[in-house]
């Protein structure tokens, strides 16, 4: 179970790209570079349009409207409003939840503040294209063992892919566009995610849009994972693809509940005992968001930061952190 929800941790990161854009063009890329490859060609090859895209989404036409309150979060001084939303990245057709107190929220913000900046689909597909190429020399089942070589084939031949599909990439790229092609098949669909909603509305309105990190520093968490692990993500999630979409609802379930605190337990169990992916995906970057909200609270003004749900909640949350420069993050009751 833990390395099931380390696995989704892992996933929800990812899927902050653009909601699949660039990870889900994962296919496409590889069928462009010769297994092994490590020419400048290849590691420059020119991502082809998203394999995502040609995959139609199981989705039932007639699937209920389900209400969802996500927990919203507000820190105020005398000129300074920020509101904290949690988001998740992929969601399917039919969860209602910009509505009410939330989207009353942002319609009274000036600024709409994502994790990364908006326009970064092109340079997100360009970078992976280039990250996610093996530079080894050694096709990606030449660095499987017999048994997990067996599982990763299996899998393969489960999303309908030759089994040779993946042999030029890496193995978290290879892990990432395997279960992000399996969330797709299973109804999850890009333009329902929250940050998609969120850019949309802020253009509409006219919103500035901001980024609180870049493409290349959000891929390269993945690119720099030990070898070791990345083989461990991509393995465990191809044993079971139908066990990551689920742990996706589950995580989907407490968020629509408005419950960070089973959306942090969740995370906490699959993060206990992986310290270095603990501070590398949270801590680390829960810090500087919270360095950064300090000091916009200096200038006047009401913004709407949106980031995922796991870095909301817990005692390495984004609003604990911020008790550190005598702020407190309050529940808005919507």
């Amino acid at each position: 179970m833990k390395i099931k929800i380390l696995n989704g941790l892992l996933l929800a990161t990812a899927l902050t790209l653009s909601a699949f854009s660039p990870v889900g063009s994962g296919y496409a890329i590889a069928q462009e570079s010769p297994a092994g490859s490590n020419s400048a060609a290849a590691q420059e090859a020119a991502p082809a349009p998203a394999a995502i895209d040609t995959l139609a989404p199981v989705v039932n036409a007639k699937a209920e409207t389900v209400d969802a309150n996500p927990a919203l979060w507000v820190v105020k001084d005398a000129d300074t409003t920020v509101y904290l939303f949690g988001t998740i990245h992929v969601l399917k057709p039919g969860v209602s939840w910009f509505d009410g107190g939330l989207k009353t929220a942002f319609d009274q913000s000036d600024q709409l503040v994502l994790e990364l900046p908006d326009g970064s689909d092109q340079k997100a597909q360009e970078l992976f294209g280039k990250l996610a190429i093996d530079t080894s020399g050694k096709s990606l089942r030449q660095k499987l063992t017999e048994n997990d070589r067996a599982i990763y084939d299996a899998a393969m031949k489960q999303l309908g892919l030759p089994e040779a599909s993946f042999d030029p990439l890496d193995p978290w790229a290879a892990g990432l566009t395997m279960q992000i092609l399996a969330l797709t098949k299973a109804g999850f669909t890009p333009g329902a995610g929250a940050e998609s909603i969120l850019t949309s509305s802020a253009k509409a309105a006219k919103k500035p849009i901001l980024g609180l990190e870049t493409v290349q520093y959000q891929l390269g968490l993945f690119d720099k994972l030990p070898e070791t692990t990345q083989i461990r993500f991509l393995i465990e999630g191809a044993k079971d693809l139908e066990g990551g979409n689920k742990l996706i609802d589950q995580l989907v379930e407490s968020w629509s509940a408005g419950e960070p605190e089973k959306l942090a337990a969740l995370i906490n169990e699959g993060l206990s005992g992986e310290l270095l992916l603990a501070d590398r995906l949270l801590t680390q970057r829960n810090a500087n968001w919270a360095a950064w909200i300090n000091k916009r609270m200096q200038k006047p003004g009401t913004i709407f930061i949106a980031v995922g749900a796991g870095h909301l909640s817990g005692t390495t949350s984004v609003p604990h952190l911020l008790t550190a420069y005598g702020l407190n993050a309050a529940r808005v009751n919507h």
